[in-house]
């Protein structure tokens, strides 16, 4: 039986899937919108979504946390000094899923997953990348 058994596998193993997502979400904070599978993008908003509501009080420890999942200071750096102050007092329900047509090679559903508040946390010097992420 599969009680209390909520992750989402993603057809890898835990180091590999771990990875996976530590490197989607960087994309995510990096980009603003990356473009995967649906499976993936729906894995990956709770992931971002607890990372956002920890990087809203800056302390040393919850910044510790979130390189503990994230393993990459720039990406934390930014979650932090970009990311966190542009949601504010929203709470909760920082990412969207928008959904496109299916992958032209192996008809996969394909997503946009990008922040709610994307025109706060793209300045005018970073234009928003269409191809941020690789499947």
């Amino acid at each position: 039986m599969r009680h209390r058994k909520k992750t989402v596998r993603l057809q890898r193993q835990d180091g590999h899937r771990r990875s996976l997502l530590a490197n989607q979400a960087c994309a995510l904070i990096k980009h603003g919108r990356i473009r995967t599978t649906m499976a993936k993008a729906k894995a990956v908003r709770p992931v971002v979504e607890k990372l956002v509501t920890l990087a809203k009080e800056d302390t040393v420890h919850r910044r510790r946390m979130a390189f503990r999942m994230l393993r990459q200071k720039d990406a934390v750096q930014r979650l932090f000094s970009v990311v966190a102050p542009a949601v504010g007092d929203r709470p909760g329900g920082y990412c969207r899923v928008t959904k496109l047509g299916p992958r032209t090679s192996d008809a996969a559903l394909m997503a946009y997953l990008e922040w709610v508040d994307l025109d706060n946390l793209v300045s005018d010097d970073e234009p928003v990348e269409e191809e941020a992420a690789t499947e």
